[in-house]
């Protein structure tokens, strides 16, 4: 009889990033750098928004809210990276796995609906100029907003609910360098399939679900600004959607090539490189893409800078 398929695992290993002992250091020194530009960017995006009079419109009260949930979202994932890379014990207790976990799918979803909601708020200034103010006021907002926390952390605390009431009797090692639903799912001697059918219902409904509405409200804008007559408005219409149209896409990207596969399926190191992207790559880029990409924000953040001086 295996007496340790009869205990209850109270503390996982990762199996890390790499197990290649010369890479570590390199990686431990990108991932810091592209963490404190994560933290730096998103907190100035927030701080931009808030102070800038010239960014007090919905969009980027919407873009406010996507740097706080960026980087909350990396820093459930990266510093515990970061730790791991230069430490031998890869060890979280069963607790903080949950939580970790718990805390990581429930801003995933949030991001995802504040992509959506982006999304919405481009198809209502483009497609309806004149009912634009009427549209998106203050209060429907700040409704958006909360009702994008609450549902992501309801279906958050749903998958969480699930995973961590299963037995794990085997193994202790994750295949990973953070909990997340397929290597757990692979290390539970219990049935998985609620929980997977759960796993799947989400992503779906989540990540399609969102996917759709930014697909369908992006239709709408093409081709409402194709039909303009002026070539400066097109111009400007164009602008205004490119940095969503970014980020969003390099996001959605990662996401499919992680999830679009049965949660049971070994996670291979390209499917590491794809968790790697969204979890702390895009988190970054946001802000930058933003900072770069549009005239508003980089006036706002010289007016910013200005007031704060």
């Amino acid at each position: 009889m295996n007496i340790t398929n009869k205990t209850q695992v109270r503390v996982f290993v990762f199996s890390g990033l790499t197990d290649n002992i010369e890479l570590a250091p390199f990686l431990f020194m990108l991932f810091i750098h592209i963490y404190m530009v994560t933290v730096v960017g998103n907190i100035g995006m927030m701080v931009t928004v808030h102070i800038s009079s010239n960014l007090q419109t919905p969009m980027y009260f919407f873009l406010s809210y996507l740097s706080l949930v960026d980087l909350f979202y990396s820093s459930a994932i990266t510093p515990r990276m970061l730790s791991d890379l230069i430490s031998r014990k890869k060890a979280i207790s069963f607790v903080g796995c949950a939580l970790q976990f718990f805390f990581f799918a429930g801003l995933a979803g949030t991001e995802v609906l504040l992509l959506a909601n982006m999304a919405y708020d481009r198809y209502a200034a483009i497609c309806h100029p004149l009912h634009y103010v009427s549209i998106m006021t203050k209060k429907k907002c700040l409704g958006l907003v909360v009702q994008s926390f609450s549902i992501g952390f309801l279906q958050s605390s749903m998958q969480t609910s699930c995973i961590f009431s299963l037995q794990f009797c085997g193994s202790h090692i994750i295949n990973h360098f953070y909990c997340d639903v397929p290597p757990l799912l692979k290390l539970s001697c219990s049935d998985t399939n609620i929980c997977e059918m759960i796993t799947v219902s989400s992503i779906v409904s989540f990540v399609v679900g969102s996917f759709m509405i930014i697909l369908t409200s992006y239709s709408l804008i093409i081709s409402s600004i194709l039909r303009m007559k002026s070539a400066e408005g097109r111009q400007k219409a164009f602008s205004t959607c490119f940095s969503h149209v970014m980020c969003a896409s390099i996001f959605y990207v990662s996401v499919f090539f992680t999830y679009l596969r049965s949660p049971s399926n070994v996670i291979e190191n390209q499917h590491k490189m794809a968790a790697v992207f969204y979890s702390v790559v895009t988190p970054m880029l946001n802000p930058l893409i933003y900072s770069l990409r549009n005239q508003e924000v980089k006036r706002g953040i010289i007016q910013a800078v200005r007031k704060l001086l």
